[in-house]
């Protein structure tokens, strides 16, 4: 009961940090980062001048500078998954003449979302360039609200279409951007927005599956063992019945890498389920997460200065709409799925 005890406190302590960063995230003071800096304050005096700078460059290496460090993560816990489900599941479930038809559908599922991930690593966001962007600028009108007309990015000296935005991890702008993905190495923007939004369900269906065949092999398991109608000895010498926290614990003594594998599946499958449902939420309505996340905090103090001089912010659209961009459900889904192109101007 004690190991019960310990993974309970664990499973809390995870989702609530889950709740946090959703909760914080995109906002730029944050308990993670008042904690974080104060940590560092608190050991710095203790602390060699080389490991400082160590820790401040792995650190920026890791989460302002492009790596593939999150990829190898991914299929690492994506190889032990399969690996532990193919050594140990598939051979109980055989047992139970599951069909080879059903325990063939994590293979297909691991293929597809294989070719959805090589997507988002290797496709072109839609980056801004100086060939494109003459074309990119014409794509979507500016909202005034959150994107104004004659802005140029500082860093890439060019005028910034519409709904871009400059990614400082990749450097550069990338147009209808929505976030930089660390789990793909790459920004999400206009013309991988699709494959990203496949990727995260065929995740879920992925991890769904799986978690399902090894549920569904454990629940055997106990059925076989007759554990349901078992008793056992208390610590007062009493018969009780074994009861649910009994049949878990013995499972976890029976099959301890089978349900921690199953646990972790369950924690992924409803994490990246809520992010998917998040993200086909954005798409109905034609926003980016970017565009989401400014929104929330938007203001009039927000305008860019040379809008306001020029006076661009008055008139203003009607912004009673919500979703500027939002044209309806299909058009919606078929600018995802089928994103508009930079206009090619011809050559007189």
């Amino acid at each position: 009961m004690d190991f019960l005890t310990l993974f309970a406190i664990y499973v809390v302590v995870v989702l609530t940090c889950i709740i946090l960063v959703c909760k914080y995230s995109g906002q730029q003071q944050t308990p993670f980062g008042i904690l974080y800096d104060s940590v560092v304050k608190t050991v710095a005096p203790f602390t060699p001048k080389w490991l400082q700078k160590f820790s401040q460059w792995s650190l920026h290496r890791l989460f302002h500078q492009r790596n593939n460090m999150f990829i190898y993560l991914h299929i690492l816990l994506e190889g032990a998954v399969y690996a532990e489900f193919t050594y140990e599941v598939f051979g109980f479930c055989r047992e139970m003449d599951t069909s080879l038809t059903s325990l063939s559908v994590p293979y297909v599922l691991l293929t597809i979302k294989t070719f959805f991930f090589y997507l988002c690593i290797r496709r072109d966001p839609g980056t801004v360039t100086k060939k494109k962007v003459a074309g990119q600028l014409h794509i979507y009108p500016y909202d005034r609200r959150l994107f104004h007309p004659g802005v140029s990015c500082p860093t890439c000296q060019l005028v910034k279409p519409a709904r871009s935005k400059h990614c400082r991890v990749c450097n550069r702008c990338v147009q209808r951007f929505d976030h930089h993905c660390v789990w793909v190495n790459n920004c999400i923007g206009a013309q991988n927005t699709r494959y990203f939004l496949l990727y995260l369900f065929s995740v879920c269906a992925m991890a769904g599956d799986v978690a399902l065949l090894t549920g569904d092999m454990l629940l055997h398991a106990v059925l076989r063992s007759g554990l349901l109608r078992a008793s056992y000895l208390d610590e007062y010498g009493e018969q009780q019945p074994a009861g649910p926290m009994f049949v878990v614990q013995h499972l976890f003594l029976t099959f301890p890498r089978i349900v921690f594998m199953l646990g972790f599946l369950i924690f992924v499958f409803f994490l990246l389920a809520g992010y998917a449902l998040f993200h086909s939420y954005l798409a109905v309505v034609n926003q980016t997460s970017n565009e989401w996340y400014k929104s929330r905090g938007y203001v009039c103090q927000h305008c860019h200065p040379t809008a306001a001089a020029d006076n661009l912010c008055s008139p203003a659209p009607d912004h009673s709409k919500r979703y500027y961009y939002s044209r309806g459900l299909l058009r919606n889904l078929g600018e995802i799925f089928f994103p508009p192109q930079p206009v090619q101007k011809k050559d007189n």
